[in-house]
């Protein structure tokens, strides 16, 4: 695993925490590789908010057999992007000898199927016509988006470590999107306010 680190520059040959490694410590709620290098490789930044928060919501979903979303064409750019990735750091660590099938780290990593649904959420849906695009239970949209917004801000804390102002201003309104309406309400609950 530290071959790994030092190969993709988190820590350095006195394996001294880099950049790239103080970002991953920011990251709990998706896997912290993917989503480091998802930041560090800018695919967040030719995105929307709303665009941008649906394609992180593949960090939090936890269903595996989800029916597959229907994805406008920069969303599943977008996508296959995040997921080339998980899988270049699957062959990464297999070549180090971590005991890792690429495909599977990529697959166990990043669940999809909840793309569409955050997408319309975050551009103003409401709830019953979003519940419409899924066969995802109600309670586990309302899961995933609560867990979502965790992970905005865990991404708004790596940008300001970054120093990428514009990525901490769309992960705010993002946030602020998908924030909203039964799930807002339902967060507090959840969180037991």
């Amino acid at each position: 695993q530290i071959d790994v680190l030092k190969e993709i520059h988190y820590i350095d040959s006195d394996l001294v925490v880099q950049l790239k490694g103080r970002v991953a410590c920011e990251m709990n709620s998706g896997e912290e590789l993917i989503s480091t290098e998802c930041l560090f490789e800018n695919q967040l930044d030719e995105l929307e908010p709303e665009e941008a928060v649906a394609i992180m919501s593949a960090f939090v979903f936890q269903q595996r057999n989800a029916s597959e979303p229907s994805l406008t064409p920069k969303l599943a750019d977008a996508k296959k992007r995040l997921y080339d990735t998980a899988i270049s750091l699957g062959q990464l660590q297999k070549r180090h000898e971590v005991p890792v099938d690429p495909e599977e780290y990529a697959r166990d990593n990043l669940k999809f199927g909840l793309v569409e649904v955050v997408y319309e959420w975050a551009k103003g849906t409401p709830f019953a016509d979003i519940c419409e695009l899924t066969d995802v239970s109600e309670g586990l949209i309302v899961r995933t988006i609560v867990r979502l917004d965790e992970t905005c801000r865990e991404f708004r804390n790596a940008a300001s470590i970054m120093g990428n102002s514009a990525l901490y201003k769309k992960m705010e309104i993002a946030s602020n999107a998908i924030k909203r309406d039964i799930v807002f309400a339902a967060s507090l609950y959840v969180t037991g306010i």
